[in-house]
């Protein structure tokens, strides 16, 4: 049994495959009483009604609290305000709430430019309505000009009414106890829930890590690599080391633990189970 809260991330189905797939997935990972669900978006938008119609059901068909992630980029205040009123009538108590990736193409940025401008606004718009929660980066961003400037932007999220924080995923354990220890001198009290990410795909992982900037310690990378095509070596040594960082991370004190399941079941209950 899980000593600490858990909590899971959809991403929106955009085919009846798909949505199949999800269906399977939630039903699967129901019996695990997550505390809440998220429900990501498109880069920019680009997901919109898929990511409510995905709230929806997570809510009314599976029984899950779910938490939408809403975005700045290339919205409109009026249109990011109709999606607030939105998801308050869906029955949402919660969001994640990110800047979100510029797609390549994108005319416009949108009226709200940074993650703190997002949420001072769903503060204006909606009271103490939704807890809110924000991203941030144990490893620092990938666009950041440095870690220390990367953690007082995290900071400014919090000091705009953010509710607490979920990590990018890392694989380094000692990444995240030093990334709170610091934002904790800053003044930063929210809690900081690490993001895990279940190895399903090595070279799918590899590409992910590639952009959001999740180092994959060199040690696993090569024994991932001597494994080759074995997949059953690589799945349970894949479960065994990310069960044994969110051992330690429990240990250390981490208040709940978000699994990243890419709509997949398998990968988490693997290592739900084998959390000791």
């Amino acid at each position: 049994m899980v000593r600490v809260p858990i909590s899971f991330e959809f991403y929106p189905p955009k085919n009846d495959e798909q949505r199949e797939q999800l269906d399977r997935t939630a039903a699967r990972l129901k019996p695990q009483s997550p505390d809440y669900v998220s429900c990501t978006f498109g880069a920019g938008g680009s997901t919109l009604s898929y990511t409510s119609e995905t709230v929806r059901a997570l809510k009314h068909q599976h029984g899950f609290e779910a938490a939408p992630h809403v975005s700045c980029m290339g919205g409109s205040r009026e249109e990011i305000r109709e999606l607030l009123r939105l998801y308050r009538a869906l029955g949402c108590r919660r969001l994640v709430a990110l800047r979100g990736d510029l797609p390549s193409g994108m005319a416009r940025m949108g009226d709200l430019r940074h993650a703190s401008d997002l949420i001072a606004f769903i503060r204006e718009q909606q009271g103490d309505w939704f807890d809110i929660q924000v991203g941030c980066y144990p490893e620092t961003h990938p666009q950041a000009e440095d870690a220390l400037a990367d953690m007082r932007h995290f900071k400014a999220k919090i000091d705009a009414g953010a509710d607490g924080a979920i990590t990018q995923y890392f694989y380094n354990a000692d990444a995240y106890f030093r990334f709170v220890e610091d934002v904790r001198r800053l003044g930063v009290e929210v809690p900081i829930v690490p993001g895990i990410m279940p190895i399903s795909n090595f070279s799918q992982l590899k590409r992910f890590s590639d952009a959001c900037g999740a180092e994959i310690p060199r040690w696993v990378a090569k024994r991932m690599q001597a494994y080759g095509d074995d997949n059953e070596s690589i799945r349970a040594f894949a479960t065994e080391m990310v069960a044994a960082m969110c051992d330690r991370l429990i240990a250390g004190g981490a208040p709940a633990l978000h699994f990243y399941t890419l709509n997949l079941s398998k990968p988490t209950l693997n290592v739900l189970r084998a959390l000791s």
